[in-house]
């Protein structure tokens, strides 16, 4: 059986609440924010925050085959990730999982292999790990098993991607580089332009194939936007199926116009930290800096979360408690998840607890379980009375 939630009131912390700061207590009990009296917990001099929740990340593929040649069990990867995840304040997270013509680590067979291991370690998750399928505009012939995968596996998150145009310009500009892509799937070069010029046949039947597939995920209720968008047009054309998440815009145009329209808008934590895109593309804290950008994801780098909510405090562009709301509370009403986000009374327990002298994570609590504890704050627990130091199993 499931041993006891956790049952205690923090006090001396500083906690976020309505977009300040707070020098308040918080008590949790049974998996919730609660206002009860509970045994105290002496968390002075750290903050106690919403837990982190991560709409896009793609860091469990190292966990998965920490080399290109060297995979691992998908047991294995999913373990790993959730300890990341965890060891990083977060909370709830969405795996970017590819479904794409490119095959290998990509491809609908690995898809369905990865949902399927996900499925099974669902019993035994800390964090709340979600997967979001990254679905290729070129992949008509995959409609019904595609749909099939999403309705079966209960996925409720997916961004169209088009990474055609990208194999064909470095095809021409750049060929050692389709050599590096095609081998990470295990295939040649040719072999590699033979899957691209297949799925460029599909072009007439995409539009056709992306509003069917629309009209689907309106029906099962599932999320879904675009990823790279480039240009104000190809931002119009996504909104205008419904397609209405805006991840990583590659110009101010595109971001503008996913404003105007009211699509929330998702830039890369990493891209704020290192302070702009390794790709040459926009800032987001530029993005930032002009509305027009509503959360930051993980991208490639859990850490890079806290970290860039840090860094756009210090740099003047935002309050830490406004920077802080683009990594919980905005991800939260994005997916429109009403029980996390904040520190409300009869919310889920989703906490990051952060040493306000060193910034280090040293605690994270997931729908009332202690997920990571280290540092003076585990000592803390571990001093404490047995109500507070209770996890699951």
């Amino acid at each position: 059986m499931p041993r006891p939630f956790p049952a205690f009131c923090m006090t001396g912390a500083r906690i976020l609440r309505d977009g300040t700061l707070l020098d308040a207590p918080l008590s949790v009990a049974e998996g919730q924010v609660v206002d009860a009296a509970q045994p105290q917990l002496d968390l002075s001099g750290y903050l106690v925050l919403p837990g982190i929740i991560d709409l896009h990340g793609d860091a469990f593929e190292h966990h998965m085959a920490p080399r290109p040649s060297a995979p691992f069990p998908f047991e294995t990867g999913l373990v790993g990730t959730d300890r990341d995840a965890a060891a990083n304040g977060v909370t709830t997270a969405w795996m970017a999982q590819s479904w794409s013509w490119e095959g290998g680590h990509r491809g609908p067979d690995y898809a369905e292999g990865f949902l399927a291991a996900h499925a099974a370690y669902r019993p035994r998750m800390q964090t709340d790990l979600r997967i979001q399928i990254r679905c290729e505009t070129h992949t008509v012939d995959q409609k019904d098993r595609l749909i099939t995968a999403i309705r079966d596996h209960g996925i409720d998150y997916v961004i169209f991607n088009n990474h055609l145009d990208e194999a064909l310009d470095l095809a021409r500009t750049k060929p050692e580089e389709i050599v590096y892509w095609a081998r990470k799937s295990g295939r040649t070069a040719d072999e590699h332009m033979a899957r691209v010029h297949a799925a460029q046949a599909q072009d007439k039947d995409v539009p056709r194939y992306l509003c069917d597939l629309a009209a689907a995920f309106d029906r099962m209720g599932v999320t879904y936007g675009s990823h790279d968008d480039h240009d104000a047009a190809t931002r119009e054309h996504y909104s205008m199926i419904g397609a209405k998440i805006c991840e990583f815009p590659t110009s101010m145009k595109a971001a503008l116009v996913a404003r105007a329209w009211g699509d929330p808008i998702l830039m890369g934590a990493p891209n704020v930290v290192r302070g702009g895109s390794q790709s040459g593309n926009i800032a987001a804290s530029v993005l930032v800096a002009e509305g027009a950008c509503d959360a930051l994801v993980s991208d490639y780098y859990y850490p890079a979360l806290s970290q860039a909510a840090f860094k756009l405090a210090d740099n003047g562009v935002l309050t830490f408690a406004k920077a802080w709301e683009m990594i919980s509370t905005r991800p939260a009403a994005i997916m429109g998840l009403a029980d996390r986000g904040t520190l409300d009374t009869g919310k889920r327990a989703d906490l990051t607890i952060i040493n306000a002298d060193t910034r280090q994570i040293e605690a994270t609590m997931a729908g009332g379980r202690w997920t990571h504890l280290c540092g003076e704050v585990a000592a803390r627990v571990s001093d404490a009375p047995a109500r507070l130091s209770v996890a699951a199993e």
